[in-house]
């Protein structure tokens, strides 16, 4: 997995991502926002928070991250029941499936 901080970040971003990664937080995050969406596929980052009581912010760092792995997939945006804006959903990809990313 790539290092979780952009190269214009500052260096406590890139700090605390080699953290994240070292420790192994963030594949641990990865192994629960992938069984969240398995469970609840279809939803919106927020609705699969509060559906898994889940922080959605963790979830909106790590779904992206498993989408470039090709293990969810980014799908069709939809109103979220929880913010009332258009939201992307996020989707199981079952073994053997790939789907491109959603723009």
């Amino acid at each position: 997995m790539n290092h979780p901080a952009r190269s214009t970040d500052p260096s406590t971003s890139h700090e605390a991502a080699r953290h994240v990664v070292d420790s192994g937080l963030q594949a641990d995050q990865q192994a629960v926002a992938l069984a969240a969406v398995k469970l609840a596929s279809g939803l919106t980052s927020n609705e699969l928070a509060q559906r898994t009581n889940l922080d959605r912010y963790m979830l909106a760092r790590r779904l992206p991250e498993l989408a470039e792995e090709g293990l969810v997939w980014r799908g069709p945006k939809k109103p979220c029941a929880v913010s009332r804006r258009s939201a992307c959903t996020w989707w199981a990809v079952a073994p053997g499936q790939t789907f491109p990313m959603a723009v």
